[in-house]
């Protein structure tokens, strides 16, 4: 995912101000939330990038919805909605999440699959992507039905797609020429 050039700046700036206050790792969870719930709810999304809502609506909605934040993310949420620029919240949220994982070292791993995954396959999953990234990971777990069954795994710049979906698509071009 292409992520803006104005969402990695807010996200570098925020991070800035976390660590220089010491509070980069509870911005961070802070950050995993909001990524979290506007992800999951498109009547955000859609409120967020609306230009009929007034400024002083977002943030007071933001300021509800993200009460127990702390007191940076509120201030990231003021200038985000000042600067008309709510629509890349999500955006945002997302590279602080990489850029906090790059400061301690760490890669941030995604594996899709088609239902829940089981704790033992996890562990699995995790190894696999340790040994892609050569580094510390964490594990970012995603559901999406279409896949069919399998799993995809990305690390950086690296995939393995390992889904029935995938495999089906091979067999049609293989079938089509």
């Amino acid at each position: 995912m292409k992520l803006s050039r104005a969402a990695s700046r807010y996200a570098k700036a925020i991070l800035d101000l976390a660590v220089e206050k010491n509070e980069a790792s509870a911005v961070n969870e802070d950050m995993k939330s909001v990524l979290v719930t506007v992800h999951k709810n498109k009547e955000l999304r859609q409120f967020l990038q609306s230009p009929l809502i007034k400024s002083d609506q977002k943030r007071g909605a933001l300021r509800q919805i993200f009460k127990d934040s702390n007191g940076i993310t509120m201030g990231a949420f003021d200038l985000i909605v000042d600067n008309n620029r709510a629509d890349i919240l999500q955006d945002v949220a997302m590279k602080y999440n990489i850029l906090f994982e790059e400061m301690n070292k760490r890669e941030i791993a995604t594996v899709t699959t088609a239902v829940e995954i089981t704790p033992q396959l996890e562990t699995k999953v995790l190894e696999k992507a340790r040994t892609l990234a050569g580094k510390e990971v964490t594990l970012e777990k995603k559901i999406d039905p279409s896949i069919l069954g399998g799993f995809i795994l990305r690390v950086g710049d690296k995939e393995i797609n390992a889904s029935v979906q995938a495999t089906l698509g091979e067999l049609k071009r293989e079938f089509a020429q």
